[in-house]
């Protein structure tokens, strides 16, 4: 993955995790917002460019980081398809 955090984010509850940080690819966006979720976080949501991919359980994030990403940007790639005039 090679898209900027800045165009990331991992909100969880509400509140925006690690977006704008700078990071070099949505992977880490994920990796820095699950190490940064405290105990009580069971689940965040990942979105890319605007568009939400998923909510997935904290585990999920920490095993498959590259998959989640990789499905962020499926996800958009796919929204913009469609939406192109």
């Amino acid at each position: 993955m090679s898209a900027a955090c800045n165009e990331y984010r991992v909100s969880y509850e509400g509140e925006d995790l690690y977006a704008d940080s700078g990071l070099n690819s949505i992977e880490e966006c994920i990796v820095a917002a699950t190490e940064g979720l405290g105990q009580d976080a069971v689940a965040a949501e990942v979105a890319y460019q605007g568009v939400i991919s998923g909510t997935y359980a904290l585990a999920s994030l920490a095993l498959m980081s590259a998959q989640i990403a990789d499905h962020a940007l499926q996800t958009t790639t796919a929204i913009e398809e469609v939406l192109k005039p």
